[in-house]
């Protein structure tokens, strides 16, 4: 059978002009190189998500290689991206599990997969004109700010557990990013981990016994997710996991737009083909006992760095990453990370995910002297920092500080843009 992808060149070498687009590829063994550093790359972030929320990184890892595939399949093969796991999850996750075990938590990732695949119908059909009607730049920048901001306490909480190797992780992460160059300048997160892990292993901290009893060859462990029409307090949970859906939404169009802009423009078109493709891929992690998943700037880091965005590179990345997963001992080793390393690493990374919201106003230029987005940002973050609760005992609803947060951005712009409007105070 004839493959997709014409050979770039003589295979080997990019011109200093030139890209490898996405229906091309370089030579096969150059292609499995590059194919292997974009596991690598989502690697210390991907495994971070299962680490901390309780679910399987051997489970996780599986379905985040065959959500990968099936993105692929869907985009028809236009769109390179890799799905790793969602830290706008971790919140909602965190709450469920508290409780309505595991079983509950993927039910409503399943029900966010369900509802982005559905918003990813709609915009194939109509186009994604209205997603940045409903959710303009500081709507968007706001909820992504106040997911990230959202989850220091979970941060701090592992931090001071193990504050010496906590610390060593965060500075590893920090001093990694500005002293290497490259691919390895953008494996910051990995780094850090890898440094930590070494520092807590000196100092006691890592038990070495799961990985002993694990065997080297095995299937992942997959769970069943709880069914919502036997238990009917699992609907309540819908409102802290359903905001996550715009999350997801300025992930993947931010994604798109980006390989768009470096590669070709009629990328553009497979938006709705993208959303549709990780919300399946979410509703099959899910199902399964995987943590939900989404496109990667990790990723997007290791095209620019090499100007490869062949999706020859993502076949071999999911294909390395399902095999990765049929390892027990591989994710025992994952399971081993302790306390304090994770909350070293998390302390950057969920502040990184409060500036990814912050960049979005700066890249967009958000004009702060309007009241409209002064309000809009700056109680939706209290709501979100404080984690503003709600909770109906009656119905088992529950609305936490990112449903809270997510709603309060939403009709606070509207509200006031259209009062402006109709006063001409705008």
């Amino acid at each position: 059978m004839r493959l997709p992808w014409a050979v770039h060149g003589d295979g080997k070498d990019i011109g200093a002009q030139e890209v490898v687009g996405p229906a091309e590829r370089l030579s096969w063994p150059r292609t499995i190189g590059i194919g292997a550093q974009h596991v690598i790359a989502m690697f210390g972030a991907t495994f971070l998500v299962p680490v901390l929320t309780g679910f399987s990184p051997s489970t996780t890892l599986l379905f985040s290689g065959i959500g990968t595939l099936l993105f692929l399949l869907i985009t028809q093969n236009k769109l390179p991206s890799y799905l790793g796991s969602s830290f706008a999850f971790i919140a909602p996750i965190t709450a469920a599990t508290a409780t309505h075990s595991m079983g509950g938590a993927q039910f409503g990732i399943i029900a966010v997969g369900l509802l982005l695949a559905l918003v990813g119908a709609i915009v194939q059909w109509t186009g994604s004109g209205w997603i940045d009607a409903v959710m303009p730049p500081v709507v968007a920048g706001t909820i992504v700010a106040l997911i990230g901001f959202n989850l220091g306490p979970e941060a701090w909480n592992n931090y001071k557990v193990a504050p010496v190797s906590a610390t060593v992780t965060l500075a590893a992460v920090v001093v990694s990013s500005v002293l290497f160059r490259g691919i390895l300048g953008r494996l910051s997160i990995f780094i850090g981990v890898v440094v930590g892990y070494i520092c807590a292993t000196v100092r006691g901290e890592v038990d070495f016994s799961a990985i002993e009893a694990a065997d080297w060859f095995g299937l992942p462990v997959l769970t069943a997710p709880a069914n919502p029409f036997t238990d009917l307090t699992l609907w309540g949970l819908l409102p802290a996991f359903l905001p996550v859906v715009l999350v997801l939404i300025a992930e993947n169009v931010g994604h798109i737009r980006g390989v768009a802009q470096m590669t070709d423009p009629s990328v553009n078109a497979q938006t709705g083909r993208g959303l549709i493709a990780d919300g399946l891929a979410t509703i099959l992690a899910g199902a399964g006992g995987g943590s939900a998943t989404t496109t990667y700037g990790e990723n997007i880091g290791v095209m620019a760095a090499t100007r490869v965005y062949s999706t020859a590179a993502y076949w071999v990345a999911g294909i390395v990453a399902v095999l990765l997963s049929l390892s027990p001992k591989f994710g025992a080793v994952i399971d081993t990370i302790p306390a304090g390393v994770l909350g070293g690493v998390t302390t950057a990374l969920y502040g990184m995910i409060g500036i990814i919201g912050v960049k979005i106003w700066i890249d967009n230029r958000v004009d702060f002297n309007k009241p409209a987005n002064q309000f809009t940002a700056a109680t939706a973050l209290i709501i979100g920092i404080a984690n503003f609760i709600w909770s109906d005992e009656g119905s088992g609803v529950t609305f936490n500080g990112i449903a809270f947060g997510t709603i309060a951005a939403i009709v606070i712009y509207h509200v006031m843009t259209w009062v402006g409007r109709w006063r001409g105070t705008n």
